[in-house]
């Protein structure tokens, strides 16, 4: 029987572990904080959590002109919010733990290390536990960054890990970082009635996403009351009592009840005995894969954010499952990042799938596209959704799909038509034959497709 060791129980961890036991190995997953790693416990599910209330309060913010009158205003209650976050995480974790224990999972509590090829050291409340290993999977995924010049305190200062400790609502949130965890953080707490200043170093937010749907955001975010500062970037951040002080580069100052750090993530590479076995990794610090996840180091195999490929728990469990696969002899499929699905969750949602706008202009793709606003769409008029649109890309000549923006309220279910296509190589005639429900927020996907039609 084949052992296998993973390092890691975020969904690469554990959806490789799943994926082994069902083609007959042995396996055990070491895990230091439980299962479903940050993603589930102080990421993906808490702030997707969080982000469910702000939703609906903006929904019903806007209840007047569907014809509703609140008596008033509706606010949120941040304890009982966050204890609803930890709550469903934590339970979300067990059902987890639970599901991978079933198929016979050998699950240890603690750390470890490869300690040579074909051996891991666990580290258990038991003591020292040694795990000789076929294969070993490292899943280890990442930590917020920080700056030595703004030091979270787990009060003030914050990372997107340790928000969910605040008992009321900030009166005044300051936002430093506008890539994907910044934006969806400032729109969170915008919406649940919070000031909300977002510092970005770029000229807009969401610089590496699609321009048409960042600008729109920033529009969005801007006509909601936030203050968004471009082109600013944080030299300090400091607490002064009850405030906290963001100093600019430029020497501008802006004062908060609360900071919240969103710079980027630091992969949890260090100290797992990488270096003594020969595993690369780059300048960063994330471990090199291939796109069947091997490392350089044969029975290495990595998956998930300390690989830095596709920082999304879809693509992390991708690999984990790839791995285990191409370990185990079970057919592969390479992973194929022209082919990824992913939602930024802001109010309105940016979904998207296969190549964007840069990737490709570098290509030199000749591409046509087709985008229709939403507030067209006869569903939208019903619910009163004014922002957002459809964006496709085709290429010339052929019709085939080859990617998608959807920028809408739930966008990240409109996007799977948009997906299935673009995975399976299908024309836009292809989805413009497809039936879609009237009225649904849906048609206007096919309505695109029917656009590029002409084209073809």
């Amino acid at each position: 029987m084949t052992h296998v060791v993973i390092i890691g129980g975020g969904p690469g961890g554990y959806e490789a572990a799943l994926v082994a036991r069902r083609l007959g190995a042995e396996v055990t997953l070491v895990e230091r904080d439980g299962m479903g790693g940050s993603t589930v416990l102080t990421d993906c599910v808490p702030s997707k959590t969080l982000i469910a209330t702000s939703d609906l309060l903006h929904e019903v913010s806007r209840s007047a002109e569907l014809g509703v009158e609140v008596p008033r205003a509706p606010r949120a209650d941040l304890a009982a919010v966050n204890d609803r976050v930890l709550r469903l995480a934590a339970a979300q974790s067990g059902d987890i733990a639970d599901r991978v224990a079933s198929t016979g999972v050998r699950i240890l509590h603690g750390t470890a290390r490869v300690a040579e090829p074909g051996l891991v050291v666990a580290q258990t409340d038991g003591g020292e536990i040694e795990l000789p290993a076929d294969g070993v999977l490292i899943a280890t995924g990442a930590h917020p960054r920080v700056s030595p010049d703004a030091q979270p305190d787990g009060e003030r200062i914050l990372t997107w890990e340790q928000v969910y400790a605040l008992r009321e609502l900030p009166e005044h949130m300051i936002v430093v970082g506008s890539g994907v965890t910044g934006a969806e953080f400032a729109s969170a707490y915008n919406g649940l009635g919070a000031e909300v200043t977002l510092v970005s170093s770029r000229d807009r937010v969401l610089p590496g996403e699609d321009p048409d749907a960042a600008t729109l955001i920033e529009n969005v975010f801007t006509n909601r009351g936030m203050n968004v500062l471009g082109k600013s970037r944080m030299a300090s951040a400091r607490r002064e009592g009850d405030q906290v002080v963001v100093t600019l580069t430029d020497g501008r100052t802006v004062t908060g009840s609360h900071c919240l750090l969103a710079l980027g993530s630091i992969p949890n590479t260090a100290g797992i005995g990488l270096e003594e076995v020969g595993v690369a990794c780059d300048d960063g610090g994330f471990i090199q894969v291939d796109k069947v996840s091997r490392t350089n180091v044969p029975g290495v195999y990595a998956a998930g954010d300390c690989t830095g490929v596709f920082m999304l728990a879809s693509v992390a469990a991708q690999q984990g499952r790839i791995a285990m696969a191409h370990l185990l002899g079970d057919a592969v499929h390479p992973l194929d990042l022209k082919k990824v699905s992913s939602n930024i969750f802001t109010s309105p949602e940016i979904a998207t799938v296969g190549l964007g706008h840069r990737q490709i202009e570098e290509q030199g793709l000749l591409v046509d596209t087709a985008m229709l606003p939403i507030a067209s769409n006869p569903r939208a008029k019903m619910q009163g959704v004014h922002d957002g649109f459809v964006k496709l890309y085709a290429r010339q000549g052929v019709g085939t799909l080859i990617g998608g923006v959807v920028v809408s309220p739930r966008a990240s279910e409109l996007i799977h038509t948009v997906s299935v296509a673009v995975s399976a190589s299908l024309t836009v005639d292809h989805v413009a034959d497809a039936f879609s429900v009237y009225p649904s927020m849906s048609g206007t996907v096919g309505e695109a497709a029917r656009r590029l039609h002409r084209q073809v």
